[in-house]
């Protein structure tokens, strides 16, 4: 199964065993949950104008994905989690680097068109009670920016959580945008519904976006269009059931990867994670945190009894059905939870191959 596929502009500041079971059966089905032996088959990427992009706190790589399908040619990434590096290497390509930016010089890091991540984002976080602009890892965003002061491309994209914009009673994201425009950009940042571009998902996230003010005297790049609206226009909301429904009950064999899920206990109440998933509208924002004891805490089946798997974690995200996430459970779950939705990601690198053909 393949998932189906606001602007609202806020600044115009210019432990699962992994063995397979060998008496899976063949399902009649057999148009889901194959696996690809085609690299290009699961990119599914198409060719553009060579827009180069850098990525920087790359996770398993659902915004890279994203620009390769759009036609941008990712050639270098670096995360510090091992298994998010190892996920990306199987499904993306070896560019990436397992290492601790601040461990690496940014003279190493290759000039590319485009500097793309989203840099930490824990302490921005709504879910994270305790923030505070005095988290250390807020200020990893300075990484970030060291790299486009030095590598000075000609557009940067950096996606956090909606947090950022009240941290600090709103200081903190002025003050990261003055830090793009004193060096040398256009910057807006814009809070997106990701359910409004077809992702099957409410997920609110902002996307600091800059271009280099010797390009144009305004932002060139523009956000896509809306395709779908909770009132139905231009299209409904893509709900988690008309996503997930066609799955196999993972608790019967069957041949899908990573379709296993988390023993946590589904006990509903009014707190995140813990809701009661409503088919029939989109999935609640599949997280990376939360289950109160270092784990995380996956959206519950709108089943009521158990919990989403990785894998439908997965396709909420908009990964393909043949990217494998390697780790344990609760790793592949924090990977998925910090990815960018592929099929937005991919609206982005169209925008970016869209001004390199027509534009620059």
């Amino acid at each position: 199964m393949k998932a189906n596929s606001s602007q609202l502009s806020l600044f115009d500041y210019e432990g699962h065993n992994w063995s397979e079971d060998p008496t899976i059966a063949e399902r009649e089905d057999s148009r889901r949950c194959e696996i690809s032996s085609s690299a290009s088959a699961r990119k599914n990427e198409t060719r553009g104008p060579n827009v180069k992009v850098v990525s920087l706190f790359s996770g398993a790589g659902g915004l890279d994905l994203g620009m390769i399908q759009a036609g941008c040619e990712v050639i270098w990434a670096n995360d510090i989690d091992k298994d998010a590096v190892a996920t990306y290497s199987r499904n993306i390509g070896s560019h990436i680097t397992c290492a601790d930016i601040k461990d690496i010089s940014i003279s190493d890091i290759p000039s590319a068109d485009v500097i793309v991540g989203g840099f930490p984002c824990q302490g921005f976080s709504q879910a994270n009670l305790l923030r505070t602009v005095d988290d250390e890892r807020n200020d990893l965003y300075r990484f970030f920016l060291g790299a486009v002061v030095e590598k000075q491309p000609r557009f940067f994209i950096a996606e956090n959580v909606r947090g950022i914009l009240s941290l600090d009673g709103g200081r903190a994201i002025k003050r990261i945008v003055g830090d793009f425009e004193n060096a040398g950009y256009i910057v807006k940042a814009t809070l997106e519904n990701l359910a409004d571009y077809g992702v099957p998902q409410t997920r609110q996230r902002v996307f600091i976006i800059g271009q280099r003010k010797d390009i144009s005297d305004k932002i060139l790049f523009t956000v896509p269009p809306k395709t779908h609206g909770r009132d139905g226009v231009p299209k409904a909301w893509v709900s988690i059931k008309e996503a997930l429904d066609e799955y196999p009950d993972p608790d019967k064999p069957n041949s899908c990867i990573n379709h296993i899920y988390s023993s946590y206990k589904v006990e509903f109440r009014d707190f995140t994670g813990h809701r009661v998933t409503d088919p029939d509208k989109p999935c609640p924002t599949i997280l990376a945190r939360g289950n109160g004891k270092g784990g995380v805490c996956a959206i519950p089946h709108y089943n009521g009894n158990r919990r989403l798997t990785i894998r439908e974690s997965a396709t909420i995200q908009t990964f393909p059905e043949d990217f494998e996430f390697v780790g344990q459970m609760n790793s592949c779950y924090r990977q998925i939870g910090n990815a960018v939705p592929v099929m937005f990601a991919k609206l982005l690198g169209q925008e970016l191959v869209r001004l390199e053909r027509d534009v620059l």
